[in-house]
C-alpha cells in the first residue's frame, strides 16, 4: 500500500515533468520557427536549444515512467522512498547543470554529444565538464533508483520468477504479474545502459584531463553513446507499457491481465533485442565489423515485434466487442499504443539498410522518435498522471474537457509529425539551423510544424493546469 510520502513525491514528479515539458515544447517551436525563417537565431543558439531540448526530453519522460512504476510497485512490494528522493534531487540538479552549460556556457554539441564534439571547445571552457557532469549526476540518481527497485523486487521474486521463466513449464505454481515481469526486464536494460554511460563519461574525462596524452577510439565512443542514448530512449517506453499492463484493464472495469508463456517469451526476447538494436545507428560507419551491422539489422526488426505483438493483441482483445468503461485514462493509453506502433513502423522503415542509405540523417529520423514519444510515451505518462491525480480528488467532474484535449493532441501531434515525415521523404536533412535553397519545401514544412506544435502545446497546457491543481492539493494536504 502506498504511503502518504510516496503520494507526495509522485505528485512532485508529475508537476516537475509537466512544467519542464511545456518549456521543452517551446524550445522545439523556437527551433522550427528559426528553420521556417520566422525568427532568426544564431546557429550556436539554435544548437544550444537542440542540445537542451533533446536531453531534457529524454530525461523527463524517463523519470515520468520511473515514477509511475515506483508508485504502482507498492501494490506488490515495499520500495525505497530514500532512493526516490535521491533520484529527484539529482535529476533536478542535473537539469540545472545542463541548462547552465548550454545557456550560460553556450555548450551546443547536440543532445547526442558525439565524440569528439564535446572536446572541441567552441564555448566557455568550463561548459564541457559541466555538461558531462550533468549527465553523470542524473545518471547516478537514475542508477540508484533503478538498482533499488530491482533489489526490492528480487527480495520477493527471485530472478527466474521475476523474469517469469516458470511459465515455460506447464501449470506454474508461482504467479508473476505482468507488471513485475515488464518492470524487471526494463530495469535490467536501464541499469545496463546507465553503466555504459558511466564508462563513456569516464573515457571523456580521461581524454579531457590528459592534455593530449590519451585519445579515445572514435568508433568505440560512438558505440557507447548510442548504447546509452538509444537504449534509454526505448526503455522509457517500456516503463509506460508496464503501467498499461497494470492499469488498462483495471480502469476499464475488466479482469486483470495475467502472465502467460507467450507474454513471458516476448518480453524476455525484448530484453536481448533492445540491448543490441542500437547498432543500426552505425550503418554508415563502414569500419564497424560487419557482424555488428547484421546484428543491428536483425535486432532492430525483432526489438519491436514481441513486445508490440503481445501488447497490441492484449489491448485489442480487451476492447473488441467487450463492454469496457472508457475514460480519459484508457483513451490516452489506447491512442498511445497506436502512436507507439506507428512510430515503431517508421523506425523499422529507417533501419532497413537499403532505406537507411536514403533516410539516414534526414527528418525521417526525428519523425519516428517524435511519433512514439509525442503520441506514444507521453500519452502513457499523461494517462498515469490523470489516473493518479483523480484518485485523491473530490472533484467528480474529473473528465472535464476530455474531447477538447484529445482533439488538440491529435490535430497538433499528427500535423507536427507529418511535417517531419514529409521532410524525411523529401531528403531534407536533420539538425540544420537554416536550410539552403536546394530544399524548397523545408521552410514551409518548418512553419507548419511550428503551428501544429502550438496546437499540441495548448492541449498540454490544459492537462498541466488540471492535473497539477490536483497534485498540488495532494502535495500540501495533511493526509
Amino acid at each position: 500500500m502506498e504511503t502518504i510520502k510516496l503520494r507526495k513525491i509522485t505528485s512532485l514528479w508529475i508537476i516537475t515533468v509537466l512544467f519542464l515539458f511545456i518549456v521543452n515544447i517551446v524550445l522545439g517551436i523556437l527551433m522550427r520557427l528559426n528553420q521556417g525563417e520566422i525568427i532568426h537565431e544564431q546557429p550556436a543558439t539554435f544548437y544550444a536549444h537542440m542540445t537542451t531540448h533533446g536531453l531534457t526530453q529524454i530525461g523527463i519522460w524517463f523519470v515520468a515512467g520511473m515514477a509511475g512504476i515506483n508508485y504502482l510497485m507498492e501494490r506488490y512490494l515495499k520500495t525505497s522512498y530514500l532512493a526516490n528522493v535521491v533520484a529527484m534531487v539529482l535529476t533536478v540538479t542535473g537539469i540545472l547543470m545542463l541548462w547552465t552549460s548550454t545557456y550560460i556556457g553556450n555548450f551546443h554539441a547536440g543532445w547526442t554529444f558525439l565524440y569528439p564534439l564535446p572536446l572541441k571547445i567552441m564555448w566557455a571552457k568550463w561548459a564541457t565538464p559541466m555538461f558531462l557532469g550533468s549527465i553523470l549526476v542524473m545518471g547516478v540518481g537514475w542508477l540508484t533508483w533503478a538498482v533499488s527497485m530491482m533489489t526490492q523486487t528480487l527480495k520477493k521474486y527471485p530472478l527466474t520468477k521475476a523474469l517469469a521463466w516458470q511459465y515455460f513449464r506447464k501449470n506454474p505454481t508461482i504467479q508473476t504479474p505482468p507488471f513485475i515481469l515488464i518492470s524487471m526486464i526494463t530495469l535490467i536494460g536501464i541499469v545496463a545502459c546507465l553503466l555504459g554511460a558511466v564508462l563513456l563519461l569516464a573515457m571523456y574525462a580521461a581524454e579531457y584531463y590528459s592534455n593530449g596524452a590519451f585519445v579515445n577510439d572514435a568508433l568505440l565512443m560512438k558505440n557507447l553513446t548510442y548504447f546509452f542514448g538509444h537504449t534509454i530512449a526505448n526503455e522509457m517506453l517500456y516503463l509506460g507499457l508496464a503501467v498499461i499492463y497494470e492499469l488498462f484493464s483495471e480502469v476499464g472495469g475488466r479482469p486483470k491481465w495475467k502472465t502467460t508463456w507467450y507474454i513471458s517469451l516476448a518480453w524476455n526476447c525484448t530484453l536481448v533485442f533492445i540491448l543490441t538494436a542500437f547498432f543500426h545507428h552505425l550503418y554508415m560507419d563502414f569500419v564497424q565489423p560487419v557482424g555488428f551491422q547484421i546484428i543491428g539489422q536483425i535486432a532492430s526488426y525483432m526489438a519491436s515485434l514481441p513486445a508490440a505483438g503481445v501488447t497490441v493483441f492484449s489491448v485489442l482483445v480487451a476492447v473488441y466487442r467487450t463492454p469496457i468503461k472508457w475514460s480519459l485514462t484508457n483513451l490516452l493509453f489506447f491512442i498511445g499504443v497506436a502512436g507507439w506502433v506507428i512510430g515503431g513502423l517508421g523506425a523499422v522503415i529507417d533501419v532497413t539498410i537499403t532505406n537507411n542509405f536514403v533516410l539516414h540523417n534526414t527528418l525521417w529520423v526525428p519523425a519516428h522518435f517524435h511519433t512514439y514519444n509525442a503520441l506514444g510515451n507521453v500519452l502513457f505518462s499523461l494517462a498515469f498522471f490523470h489516473w493518479f491525480s483523480i484518485q485523491f480528488s473530490e472533484n467528480t467532474n474529473s473528465e472535464k474537457l476530455t474531447k477538447l484535449k484529445i482533439t488538440l493532441l491529435l490535430i497538433g501531434g499528427i500535423g507536427f509529425l507529418m511535417a517531419f515525415y514529409i521532410g524525411g521523404a523529401e531528403s531534407i536533412p536533420r539538425r540544420y539551423s537554416n536550410y539552403p535553397a536546394e530544399f524548397p519545401m523545408a521552410v514551409p514544412l518548418a512553419i507548419g510544424a511550428a503551428v501544429f506544435a502550438t496546437i499540441y502545446l495548448a492541449a498540454i497546457l490544459i492537462f498541466f493546469f488540471q492535473i497539477c491543481k490536483r497534485c498540488l492539493n495532494i502535495l500540501f494536504s495533511a493526509s
